[in-house]
């Protein structure tokens, strides 16, 4: 194996050299460490080679585990490459002397040219971009830093720069090494699901869906089995993108844990993946063979937009209204609505012990804020781990507020109106039953792997008619309780 001298230098700001990198350095990288069978896996998924020469770029390297389970692969003869290079990205310096003994490693076992790279690869990677389109790689395989991009920082203006709009460190290094792919270049990473929705990543997946195909995706059934050493409660999730390819079927693969050992494995068509006609572009996956429930339901078809009916986050952001903000109401007050004053789906106001204010100011300056006093559906912006299903609905019965003429809704919910205008009472808690029940969960999580419920998810799911719906608030209205056991059951009555 020949090892070429770096041609790009260390960043500026590189951290300095240590003798072990610690949990929090690793953390203030937004490092994560490969596990050794995640490795084998991401490094499994390349097909057979139709070229004998290999190009690899593993960005952000690490340790080199990846690059090492690649080469293994190699080494095996499983690829059928006769010429190998490798080109590994590593910011971190006190990772770069590992790097290059794993490396070396395989100098008598293949035909290797290796370079370790010091230094900032979104910079790099842009630079090289910039100046003559490449270098251009057959091969990419990463496990990204997880780190937030500020809007305004360096990083961010680069990226523009390479037409890529993103708001995390993790979705720009797969954007850019799928740029520096080659056409019909494998690109393969483990990254976390949180792109798959949400408009923040609406333009990293329209630069993805728009220069490549999805050829494969794995989703761990556990949470936190994959990165268990590094604590990570996010999901992520495996992919393998063909650069220039054209889309047909995905293969959708799933284990519990790291270990594979009860891996599942079936093919999609891409319009499951990917809904014909959703502006947002969200990314399904599903989990088992069979269609799931809400798509073999044939009335479970209307979006928000057909429903006549919003979405929209609570406009009420305390901190920046705190002077306006009242523990408990006033003759000057209208209610302010959290998450805490709902308890199973139902509103409980005030609350004499609430940490959270419970009431806000009526005055001209804000009126903005507040909506009309009427029926409404709610859902929490935030929900637990530990809770059975992600969307967790309630309804603002105004029996509950006599005498009010306004509301303010806190930015942590979701609010379901009518032109900034409440709703009829039985279609907010048929609204409300439908979003509590099982068959609303199974959709929201094909395409939601986080505990986020933002209102550009909602809009994206597919609800019953009006009419249904009425008829579900009658029926959940006689029950007195809006977290119901048999909804799913009433819900495929009136659906079929």
């Amino acid at each position: 194996m020949t090892f070429l001298p770096p041609t790009l230098s260390t960043h500026p700001s590189a951290p300095p050299c240590r003798a072990t990198p610690t949990p929090a350095h690793r953390s203030a990288l937004g490092q994560f460490m490969t596990p050794p069978g995640v490795a084998r896996f991401l490094a499994s998924l390349f097909p057979q080679a139709n070229t004998p020469t290999c190009r690899l770029l593993d960005a952000g390297a690490g340790m080199g585990a990846l690059s090492a389970a690649f080469l293994e692969r190699c080494a095996a003869g499983a690829l059928g490459f006769t010429s190998l290079a490798v080109d590994a990205y590593e910011f971190d310096e006190v990772l770069l002397d590992g790097l290059r003994q794993i490396l070396a490693g395989y100098a008598d076992r293949l035909p290797l040219v290796a370079r370790v790279l010091p230094g900032d690869f979104v910079e790099q990677a842009v630079s090289s971009l910039g100046l003559w389109g490449g270098p251009r790689y057959s091969h990419a395989i990463l496990n990204p830093p997880y780190k937030k991009i500020q809007s305004h920082s360096r990083h961010r203006l680069l990226l523009r720069q390479a037409g890529i709009e993103t708001s995390n460190l993790y979705s720009a290094f797969v954007a850019l090494a799928l740029a520096l792919l080659e056409e019909g270049g494998q690109l393969v990473a483990i990254i976390p699901r949180s792109f798959c929705n949400g408009p923040y990543f609406r333009p990293f997946r329209d630069f993805l869906l728009e220069r490549a195909a999805i050829r494969h995706l794995h989703l761990f059934a556990s949470r936190d089995k994959a990165f268990r050493e590094d604590g990570v409660l996010q999901e992520n999730l495996i992919l393998r993108l063909e650069r220039g390819g054209v889309q047909g079927p995905v293969t959708v693969s799933t284990s519990t844990d790291d270990s594979f050992a009860d891996t599942l494995e079936h093919l999609h068509p891409f319009e499951r993946i990917v809904l014909p006609g959703d502006p947002e572009r969200f990314i399904h996956i599903p989990t088992s063979p069979e269609a799931p429930a809400h798509e073999a339901l044939p009335g479970l078809d209307h979006t928000l937009a057909a429903l006549r009916l919003e979405v929209s986050t609570g406009p009420v952001v305390d901190f920046r209204l705190r002077d306006w903000l009242r523990d408990q109401p006033g003759p000057d007050t209208v209610p302010l609505l959290y998450p805490v004053h709902f308890r199973a789906g139902r509103l409980v106001w005030p609350l004499a012990d609430a940490r959270k204010p419970n009431a806000i100011v009526q005055h001209a300056e804000t009126a903005k804020w507040l909506y009309p006093a009427g029926c409404y559906c709610v859902t929490r912006r935030l929900s637990s781990k530990e809770e059975k299903h992600r969307i967790v609905a309630g309804v603002v019965d105004p029996a509950l507020l006599p005498g009010v003429s306004a509301l303010g809704f806190e930015n942590h919910l979701n609010v379901f109106h009518q032109d900034r205008h409440g709703l009829p009472a039985l279609l907010a808690l048929g609204l409300a039953a439908f979003l509590n029940s099982g068959i609303a969960d199974a959709q929201f999580r094909r395409f939601n792997g986080h505990t986020q419920v933002n209102a550009t998810d909602l809009r994206g799911m597919r609800y019953p008619s009006r009419d249904l719906l009425t008829t579900l608030g009658a029926w959940a209205k006689t029950r007195g309780d809006l977290v119901l056991a048999e909804v799913d059951e009433k819900l495929e009555t009136l659906l079929a």
